[in-house]
């Protein structure tokens, strides 16, 4: 597995882990193919991944990142597959996934 596997969730307080098999899969991020564990959160596998940078803010482009991890801000939030304004912190990671970058 590429990356930094230190950097990955194993706990979350609204995420359950019990449930998740750790198969690893595919997931395609600004184009680019990463691997991730199914089940983790698509944040925690494309900071794992390397990728420091989930969005940048539209008028001044300041790069984000994870911040809160439960899902109460908008700094994670991409497009995942056609659907904009996910936020990437609480959800679950499954294979094929096409998610990319958006200036919100």
């Amino acid at each position: 597995m590429s990356g930094n596997t230190n950097l990955r969730i194993t706990e979350h307080p609204i995420l359950d882990f019990s449930k998740t098999d750790s198969r690893k899969v595919t997931i395609t991020v600004n184009g680019k193919r990463i691997e991730a564990y199914e089940g983790e959160p698509i944040a925690s596998a494309i900071l794992a991944s390397g990728i420091k940078v989930l969005r940048r803010t539209p008028k001044l482009k300041s790069p984000r990142s994870l911040f809160c991890a439960i899902g109460r801000c908008s700094d994670c939030v991409m497009t995942v597959n056609g659907t904009p304004s996910v936020r990437t912190c609480v959800t679950p990671v499954e294979d094929g996934m096409i998610i990319e970058s958006q200036d919100i």
